[in-house]
């Protein structure tokens, strides 16, 4: 089970495990906001909520602007594992201006991309090709990249998540 973990502003800063939120509980660095009642933790000493989201008890300033950094996992996150060129299912990453040609590991150059599209376009160009792509590739925006562990959100986080990403 994984804990969001909020600031004093009640900006999403990390996601962690149920282990380590109940530790920054019981040394008082944090308080529960929202607790999973259905699986409570048992100890020897006692038993306690199993914390779901939990509001650091100092403020932990979240800088804007931060830059995501580029990775292949991110690529295939931000394009919800979907080839750029036909739609399938994608597995492997694109440079879209290739890199014999000079095309950098960017947002913007690179997207999702099967196996096949990917063996086929080689290292040509989607106009070489006469193909086009779905969608422009960008760097993603909002808090939810920012924050480490949110690819697979919990139900429960949906309000503090929408919150940060307006």
């Amino acid at each position: 089970m994984r804990t969001l973990v909020l600031n004093a502003g009640y900006e999403p800063l990390a996601v962690v495990s149920y282990k380590r939120a109940l530790i920054l509980v019981m040394n008082q660095k944090a308080t529960i906001v929202q607790s999973d009642r259905g699986h409570p933790v048992f100890a020897s000493s006692g038993s306690w909520d199993r914390p779901s989201v939990i509001l650091l008890t100092r403020y932990v300033r979240l800088p804007r602007g931060r830059i995501v950094p580029v990775s292949r996992r991110g690529v295939l996150r931000r394009d919800n594992h979907r080839c750029c060129y036909c739609g399938k299912s994608a597995a492997t990453i694109d440079h879209i201006l290739p890199r014999s040609r000079g095309g950098r590991d960017t947002w913007d150059n690179l997207a999702a991309c099967c196996l096949t599209c990917n063996n086929s376009k080689s290292d040509h160009t989607p106009a070489e090709m006469g193909w086009s792509l779905r969608f422009l590739p960008r760097m993603p925006q909002g808090a939810t990249w920012v924050v480490r562990g949110v690819e697979h959100p919990l139900e429960q986080w949906d309000e503090y998540l929408a919150t940060a990403a307006a």
